[in-house]
């Protein structure tokens, strides 16, 4: 799973979109006060965790965008990605 995979997985669910952020597919513009992210490490890695009162928490750290969107689909919904 990518990050296009996982916008249209978790919109089609009826997750708000506000609820989450994913680097360079659906960011937002003015910033919502808390959601969940997905993005980039810089050493290449893949973060997910909650923006809350303009401080990014990493929760977890995956080797593979795939993983790093599971996690986050799980983390949203309370149920495994899809296949």
């Amino acid at each position: 799973m990518d990050r296009h995979e996982l916008r249209n997985v978790l919109l089609h669910t009826g997750l708000s979109p506000e609820a989450f952020e994913l680097e360079d597919v659906h960011e937002h513009v003015p910033l919502p006060p808390d959601f969940w992210f997905l993005r980039r490490a810089p050493d290449g890695r893949w973060e997910i965790g909650l923006y809350e009162r303009g401080v990014h928490d990493v929760r977890e750290t995956h080797d593979t965008e795939d993983a790093a969107c599971r996690a986050l689909h799980q983390a949203l919904t309370g149920r495994p990605a899809p296949p």
